[in-house]
């Protein structure tokens, strides 16, 4: 039975296809499944290089890169393909940051594989392509994270709406102003 907010479901959960890509990008999280779907993606072959990306927050004991990198490492992935960004502090410091290393690295990515929480897949996906060249093409391999939250539950239980619906609102705190900027118009001020 359809629900009304269903579009809500269809907006915020979602994956791509995946394609042979130059890098793997883990916007920074204290979810250990998306270090272990970059490893799989990283063993079937489809980048040369995962980048986790993440600073200190209170989830981990030092970084989320660290915290990331060292569940990589645990599951066979050699030390040298796992670029380091430990300094983000949000999704948008996470592109910034990532696409900077990435630059200093002599590389440009062409295609990418973007492996984020489902259901911070749209907002990661939209920040991505808000920073990185026009050119890029993204991926999105999202994974449910130790929250449980999916498209068919988020709506059961108030921890999971309240997942859901603060990413949702992120999406449009986060490009209010990108959207004027691009625009080229003043924001009302009243």
């Amino acid at each position: 039975m359809p629900y009304p907010f269903d579009c809500i479901g269809e907006f915020m959960f979602f994956e791509t296809d995946l394609q042979h890509s130059d890098v793997i990008l883990i916007p920074g999280a204290s979810h250990p499944q998306l270090m272990e779907r970059a490893a799989i993606l990283y063993h079937q072959g489809f980048a040369p290089f995962i980048l986790p990306s993440g600073g200190p927050t209170q989830h981990v004991e030092e970084t989320e890169w660290k915290f990331l990198k060292d569940i990589g490492v645990s599951l066979g992935i050699p030390p040298e393909v796992i670029l380091k960004e430990d300094q983000a502090t949000n999704t948008f410091e996470n592109a910034r940051l990532s696409l900077d290393i990435l630059q200093q690295k002599g590389l440009s990515p062409k295609r990418v594989i973007l492996v984020c929480k489902n259901y911070h897949a749209r907002r990661a996906l939209l920040t991505y392509r808000f920073i990185f060249p026009p050119e890029t093409i993204f991926y999105v391999s999202p994974v449910i994270d130790k929250t449980g939250v999916n498209k068919e539950n988020w709506f059961h239980d108030e921890n999971k709406i309240n997942y859901v619906m603060n990413e949702l609102e992120k999406v449009g705190k986060y490009f209010r102003k990108a959207i004027y900027q691009i625009g080229r118009i003043k924001p009302d001020t009243k």
